[in-house]
């Protein structure tokens, strides 16, 4: 059977054009699931909401099932799925699971401060 080539999911231009935006701070955020799994699908609309209701709009998540790319799970070294993957704005960081405390994902994307009286 042959393989496709991996087609990249952004340009080095585009990713420079969006790294260099002044007109506000732009998230790029992939979401890797494996399938509809109940977990990929919770993942899904957590995360949908949280860039909805935190980022309005200044985001582009793009969704990428691990079923369809496996190949993607280790070039881009996901160990587990769902994991959200903040590219931009850096550093980039990892999140694993269905994203259903919406604290701790707004702590990981770098949106709320840690409070450690919690």
């Amino acid at each position: 059977m042959k393989k496709e080539p991996i087609t990249p999911l952004f340009s080095t231009d585009d990713f420079e054009k969006w790294a260099n935006r002044t007109d506000g701070e732009r998230f790029i955020l992939r979401l890797y699931v494996t399938g509809s799994t109940p977990q990929s699908v919770r993942a899904i609309q957590n995360i949908q909401k949280i860039c909805e209701e935190n980022l309005h709009g200044n985001y582009n998540l793009e969704i990428i099932n691990l079923y369809e790319n496996p190949e993607l799970a280790k070039s881009e070294q996901i160990i587990a799925a769902p994991t959200l993957v903040k590219q931009l704005p850096l550093p980039l960081r990892r999140i694993i699971g269905d994203l259903s405390n919406s604290d701790k994902v707004l702590v990981g994307l770098g949106l709320r401060i840690v409070d450690n009286n919690d």
